[in-house]
């Protein structure tokens, strides 16, 4: 039976609450997912959660209501543990001011590199440093969107699981399957597995439109304030760069990293 919240001052509202932080997510490893869409995504995903915070008033859309009627039958089969609460609480807890009045806690879902299935041939992007949530959303998007196997980061500054990775993912966190490991680890389970590696640097004299890309790949990216480690230099297979004739001298990694993700596509006959 679901639980009926009046009171901001909740332990369970406080809980919430403290997840924004990622030391209190990583101690109970578990992140917020809120908005219709993110949900409905994360449900489809097979993603059982481990809390849901619903406010009725506010379940409106289509897609929200037949979430709703999701978790109602995980909470009648005690799979999770669902709160109805008020517009006063959820506003509280919800960061965006559209989120159709649901939110979830869901169990951290990164994999790790053996657990990322491939395709044939196969096509990965790996992301080493990514400092903003946002921009980790937004490739998670392009990934989804381009067919991309999975995404590995490397040595984030941002933690894949923050609650604005998922927000700006727009729910894809649940369908580009993704891990974190070191460039040694990723570096070796590629070349055991065959996989070429196309790395994105400024000063590369090859273009990347005429880099070879059909084949089983994984396009390499770095910080747009570091670029990519000496390692990864070393140990990619190939460099290249996209031309740039302005005064900029980056561009925006989801940027960058949607012209490379989709030039796979272009090589491969979209």
């Amino acid at each position: 039976m679901a639980t009926v919240l009046s009171s901001v001052q909740n332990e369970h509202v406080r809980n919430v609450l403290k997840l924004e932080k990622r030391r209190a997510r990583d101690a109970e490893r578990v992140t917020i997912v809120e908005g219709a869409r993110e949900v409905a995504r994360a449900l489809a995903a097979g993603v059982v959660p481990v809390e849901a915070y619903v406010c009725p008033t506010l379940v409106v859309e289509p897609d929200a209501a037949a979430a709703l009627a999701q978790l109602e039958v995980l909470d009648a089969a005690r799979r999770t543990h669902l709160f109805i609460v008020t517009e006063e609480i959820f506003a509280r807890l919800a960061v965006r001011e559209a989120s159709g009045g649901l939110l979830l806690l869901i169990p951290y879902v990164a994999r790790m590199l053996a657990e990322i299935p491939m395709s044939a041939p196969a096509f990965l992007a790996v992301i080493e440093g990514v400092e903003k949530p946002g921009n980790l959303g937004a490739i998670l998007r392009t990934a989804d969107a381009a067919g991309v196997d999975g995404v590995i980061v490397n040595a984030g500054a941002t933690d894949i699981h923050n609650p604005n990775v998922v927000r700006a993912s727009l729910g894809t966190l649940f369908s580009v399957p993704i891990c974190e490991a070191t460039p040694e680890e990723t570096v070796a389970h590629l070349r055991a597995l065959g996989v070429r590696t196309v790395a994105a640097v400024p000063d590369a004299a090859l273009r990347y439109t005429s880099a070879e890309m059909r084949g089983p790949v994984a396009i390499i990216m770095g910080s747009e304030a570091y670029g990519l480690s000496q390692a990864w230099r070393e140990a990619a297979d190939l460099l290249v760069s996209i031309p740039m004739h302005g005064a900029a001298d980056s561009l925006n990694l989801a940027t960058a990293t949607a012209l490379m993700l989709y030039e796979v596509v272009r090589q491969r006959g979209g």
